[in-house]
């Protein structure tokens, strides 16, 4: 495939930046933090010991972690070259996580640029593995404390908004800071740039449903699982739990910039994922040997980075469908949001 040439700063991601902390633990952990073994949820104050007790395990693994910055790192890494065409924003503390992320991102060629505060720590999550189970306890700690006229509109970072022509936000930060997504949304739909977005998880249509809607006459492209699309479509009274219904539904939901016709696209793990590509259509992922999955959990992340690095480079939506499919697979063949040196992808 020939490539355009793609600069610094083209793809702009926003979020909460989590540093993962991961290690294995026996059921008696999750017994005593009351967890399921398979699950995502925010840390409640009897947590609080959780994140303590983690760190002092024998191996602990750490990895730049976070929906958003996550799905930016893989957009990076499926491009490789040039360095810091993804752009990352989002809030930590002055500490020695926040340090650990810094660098991380660095590695991973990655320009971000931190709201540092010392108020609250550097965000947490907490993967508690068991098997082949990881119960997530995400601690947002200072990605709460995100504040558009401290970072956002500073004009240093505002121009780093403006050199990019794609934008992508998981809905995760519309617990945050919806006024900073709408001020990124309307400039990229004032200047018939892509705004992407992603339903990110069943509570955010449920509890945000109110900014989720004030966000999406902007949004270009959506992302979201099969649960995640249910929800929003009981949500939004679409009297349907046909996916594809779903999405044609979406899709024409109000939008800002009639330049650009919405596209919905709907993953469903090992099903098809279906897109409105001209009209609702389904692509069949990548087969897999169950043997070879050791961790699903950062799939969809890995999905919209791998769609989003095609994206950048202009090709065609269902090459964009492929290249998340690829990612994806990568992906779920290794612990946490982690990848390999080089990708092979052709």
């Amino acid at each position: 495939l020939t490539s355009i040439l793609i600069h610094e700063n083209t793809l702009f991601g926003m979020g909460n930046p989590l540093l993962d902390i991961s290690a294995v633990v026996d059921k008696d952990f999750l017994d005593k933090f009351g967890l399921k073994p398979n699950d995502q949820i925010l840390a409640e104050d009897k947590h609080k010991a959780l994140f303590e007790e983690i760190v002092k395990r024998s191996k602990v693994e750490y990895h730049a972690g976070g929906s958003t910055q996550n799905s930016v790192k893989i957009a990076q890494w499926m491009i490789q070259k040039p360095h810091k065409v993804a752009t990352f924003f989002g809030c930590i503390g002055t500490d020695r996580f926040g340090e650990i992320l810094k660098k991380k991102a660095e590695e991973a060629h990655v320009d971000a640029h931190y709201y540092e505060q010392n108020e609250e720590p550097t965000g947490t999550c907490a993967a508690c593995i068991t098997g082949d189970n990881r119960s997530l306890v995400a601690n947002l700690a200072a990605a709460n404390c995100y504040k558009k006229e401290k970072h956002l509109d500073l004009d240093s970072n505002w121009e780093l908004v403006e050199k990019a022509k794609v934008y992508y936000i998981a809905g995760f930060f519309l617990t945050v800071s919806p006024e900073s997504i709408l001020k990124v949304a309307k400039h990229a739909s004032d200047n018939n740039k892509i705004f992407c977005m992603n339903l990110s998880a069943p509570f955010i249509s449920q509890f945000f449903k109110e900014p989720l809607m004030k966000v999406m006459p902007y949004v270009d492209i959506l992302f979201g699982n099969e649960t995640e699309a249910a929800t929003f479509a009981k949500e939004l009274g679409f009297e349907t739990d046909d996916i594809a219904e779903i999405a044609k539904k979406t899709q024409n939901l109000p939008k800002d910039n009639a330049k650009r016709q919405r596209v919905v696209v709907f993953t469903q793990g090992k099903d098809d994922t279906v897109a409105t590509v001209g009209r609702v259509t389904m692509f069949p992922v990548l087969d897999i040997d169950q043997n070879d999955i050791v961790d699903t959990n950062g799939a969809g992340d890995a999905f919209v980075g791998g769609f989003l690095s095609a994206l950048v480079q202009e090709h065609a939506l269902e090459e964009c469908i492929r290249a998340g499919h690829y990612s994806a697979n990568v992906i779920i063949r290794r612990v946490g949001c982690t990848f390999p040196e080089k990708p092979d992808f052709h």
